[in-house]
């Protein structure tokens, strides 16, 4: 099974001798810890936009880096011992309700009424994308996997070369700006995150059709969460950029 996540790839369930009984990975249970965590995601960006309001932006940008690393430091733990993750994931939502606080704020100043539309985006591309798995209208086929996890490496490689040209200064022209090749390229990365999502639906039905282990209702939870972070940034990239253009 290939998802283009890293928090759910392919080889995730590979390991795991499969049992019945009531102990098992079930989706009511994977969707219910996807609530819990978006609730403590909220609660930490409420925090940290209230923060940002106070003008304390010194004191603030630290704990914003300081997030930033132990969300990643956090993220990859998980990734490599899953059956930590029901203590692990409910601490990276919270770091990361730290982190979207600050971009939401910020980005909101600079474009007011950019975050409820981002978020409206959002979860009105989960819902869409939910409904059209459900209903079988969009499939998780190999060739499918195959392309989304395709486009997810090149955007993932441009990201990190994008980083590394940071370090001297420099960018790759026109994808970061806010002309029309750069508009196309954070549409292409949004239509790429959203279909991630129908591959964490996949791997969220599987694995409890596969009788997973219950710990992995909360590591599933925390691979769909990543998958929705990325989807609301680059959501809030976008309009970004279409509002810079007015």
């Amino acid at each position: 099974m290939r998802t283009a996540n890293p928090a759910l790839n392919k080889n995730t369930f590979e390991k795991f001798a499969f049992t019945s009984g009531s102990e098992h990975m079930t989706i009511e249970g994977t969707v219910n810890k996807s609530f819990m965590f978006l609730f403590l995601l909220l609660i930490t960006a409420l925090f940290s936009w209230n923060l940002f309001l106070s003008g304390q932006l010194q004191a603030y940008m630290i704990w914003f880096y300081a997030a930033i690393f132990l969300a990643l430091i956090v993220a990859i733990v998980t990734i490599f011992k899953k059956e930590w993750s029901p203590v692990m994931a409910p601490i990276y939502a919270l770091l990361e309700g730290f982190v979207l606080g600050f971009l939401s704020s910020l980005m909101e100043s600079l474009f007011p009424g950019i975050v409820i539309q981002a978020v409206a985006l959002t979860f009105g591309t989960f819902i869409c994308l939910l409904l059209a798995y459900r209903s079988g209208w969009i499939k998780a086929t190999e060739n499918f996997k195959l392309g989304v996890f395709a486009a997810t490496g090149a955007i993932f490689l441009i990201y990190l070369v994008t980083f590394i040209l940071g370090f001297f200064g420099k960018s790759i022209p026109y994808i970061h700006e806010s002309g029309w090749i750069g508009i196309g390229f954070s549409l292409f990365v949004v239509v790429i995150a959203a279909l991630n999502l129908v591959l964490d639906f996949d791997f969220i039905e599987q694995g409890a059709q596969k009788n997973a282990p219950k710990y992995m209702e909360w590591y599933a939870a925390f691979g769909l969460m990543v998958t929705l972070i990325w989807l609301y940034i680059e959501i809030l990239r976008l309009l970004s950029k279409v509002r810079s253009r007015r």
